[in-house]
């Protein structure tokens, strides 16, 4: 009998989304100036207004009030009607310095001697169910969202948009491969004007839902070509499930930095060590640490050492090494060598040092703020110029690798270490 697993994302217009774009523009400035800062910046948003809490320790001053604004003006909220609008929400700055009894365990002085900025627990995933092995249902639901971003950005069609969307995917697959097989489900809620065109909100819906079908999912279908095979005419669709949607955004709920985890990772395969994000600088392996586990499980899947791996790591604070690591293949080991064994191995070809993370991922650079919103895993790496504005140090224009992570630069080390 087959069975159905289904994963879901969120808009970059999402309450939540807005506080971690927040949160990571404001650790991109300071780590542009100031490669040493240490940040952990939470962002709440709600009915007009954003308050920033945290810790930072940082050579530079940064105007965290206008990287906010910045942040929710790209995002799309300019109008008033939004009760969300960059130009006149209140922001509220409550960031202070970092606690000297964490930064003593973490900064020793001699960068190889750097500790771990907390304890925990971090896992990685990844699996062949797509290009980029990542899961199937995640993946989409991710793919739905940016064609409904860059739509409602384009200004062509689809007129109605507002900023604040969520998708869901459900699949259906084979209990005996474990494969997906279709998609059996689809859920779009996507906000949108109280009229358009003359149509009133209760009549606005049948149209939005006629345009998920005939425009967003050709257009999703066009540019990921590899979901073709998984749809057909039995597929069903759940549009603004609610009748409408036109109160959304920070009026609509609140929202915080880090409280979509799972849609951030891995859309509930695998597992989650339970630490966010963003707004948190390379010293803290809740990031590092979780990145550098996708780095490690996507080049052992793409070298074939298996079909699907999890890997855990553990943390002390300011303890150098990690406590261990565990290593589940699903039984879909390709190597005569059991998941402990293939676990030492590991250890021995990546360093799993902190320091080790951040040189080898090129951590220390303003590359968050691309991974606030559609996933931090299974994104493209890619080099880009970012320019940075300082009204105390000048504009500063940077060029930095985007998802390092994602790089399969280990899967020739891990062929010859394996044998295969």
């Amino acid at each position: 009998m087959n069975y159905f697993f289904t994963s879901e994302s969120v808009s970059e217009g999402h309450p939540d989304k807005i506080a971690d774009q927040i949160s990571d523009a404001i650790l991109d400035h300071f780590i542009a100036y100031d490669k040493d800062s240490k940040v952990a910046c939470e962002t709440l948003v709600t009915t007009g207004q954003v308050i920033l809490a945290g810790e930072i320790k940082s050579d530079v001053y940064i105007d965290v009030q206008e990287v906010a604004r910045e942040v929710i003006r790209n995002i799309g909220y300019t109008k008033s009607a939004y009760k969300f609008d960059a130009d006149s929400c209140g922001i509220l700055s409550a960031l202070h310095e970092q606690s000297a009894d964490i930064n003593q365990g973490v900064d020793r002085g001699e960068k190889e001697k750097q500790g771990a900025g907390d304890q925990g627990m971090m896992f990685g995933y990844a699996c062949d169910e797509t290009p980029h092995y990542m899961p199937l249902p995640l993946d989409m639901s991710h793919a739905l969202l940016k064609e409904l971003a860059a739509i409602r950005k384009e200004k062509k069609s689809m007129g109605y948009l507002r900023p604040d969307a969520k998708s869901q995917v459900t699949f259906e697959y084979d209990a005996t491969t474990n494969k997906p097989q279709r998609v059996h489900t689809i859920v779009i809620s996507t906000q949108h004007d109280p009229e358009f065109e003359g149509l009133k909100a209760e009549d606005l819906q049948d149209k939005i839902k006629e345009d998920i079908k005939n425009i967003l999912i050709p257009r999703v279908l066009k540019n990921y070509p590899e979901y073709t095979k998984y749809f057909d005419d039995n597929i069903i669709y759940q549009i603004n499930p609610t009748g409408k949607f036109e109160i959304g955004g920070p009026h609509g709920d609140s929202g915080l930095t880090g409280r979509k985890i799972i849609v951030d990772t891995y859309g509930g395969k695998g597992a989650h060590g339970g630490g966010a994000f963003s707004g948190k600088d390379p010293s803290k392996v809740d990031r590092s640490a979780a990145y550098a586990m996708r780095h490690i499980a996507k080049n052992m899947v793409a070298a074939g050492v298996c079909s699907e791996v999890l890997i855990q790591v553990a943390y002390a604070i300011g303890v150098v090494e990690p406590m261990g690591i565990y290593i589940n293949t699903y039984g879909t080991s390709k190597i005569a060598m059991s998941d402990a064994e293939i676990a030492v191995k590991i250890q021995e070809i990546f360093d799993l040092t902190p320091a080790g993370i951040e040189e080898r991922l090129k951590l220390r650079n303003p590359i968050y703020l691309e991974s606030a919103a559609y996933g931090h895993m299974g994104r493209e790496p890619k080099i880009v110029k970012k320019t940075f504005k300082n009204a105390y140090k000048g504009d500063k224009e940077v060029e930095v690798e985007l998802f390092t992570w994602e790089k399969l630069d280990y899967v020739d080390v891990l062929k010859e270490a394996f044998g295969l």
